[in-house]
């Protein structure tokens, strides 16, 4: 197993998560943080990388739109550090949900990635 690499877009994660077997990790870890912070999701075993992008994006859309103290629950549970949320360009509502998913999909591949190393 290769050294953690942190990935510096949503396709190249999700690439290496695939790379390494630990896609179907992923998306336990997604499912299981999500329903901790009570908004539940249900991304199948056999969801496709792209289609996973996407339903993640929309998810986060709608907690950035309808339900923003439920995203912030979200956040710390999942455990995405508040300064790289500050960091966020919030002037594009569909630009930040894309960048909030990000955060998310990096910090749940990390702890999948330390799990499966160590």
């Amino acid at each position: 197993m290769s050294n953690f690499v942190a990935p510096h877009n949503t396709d190249h994660l999700l690439s290496e998560a695939e790379k390494e077997n630990l896609y179907a990790k992923l998306i336990d870890q997604l499912n299981k943080d999500f329903n901790f912070a009570n908004e539940p999701v249900d991304f199948p075993q056999g969801t496709a990388p792209q289609e996973l992008k996407g339903q993640l994006h929309e998810k986060i859309y709608r907690l950035i739109q309808f339900k923003y103290t439920e995203l912030l629950n979200l956040l710390y549970i999942v455990d995405v550090p508040e300064e790289n949320v500050k960091q966020l360009d919030g002037s594009d509502t569909l630009g930040l949900a894309e960048q909030i998913a990000f955060l998310i999909l990096k910090r749940e591949w990390m702890k999948v990635w330390f799990r499966n190393k160590y």
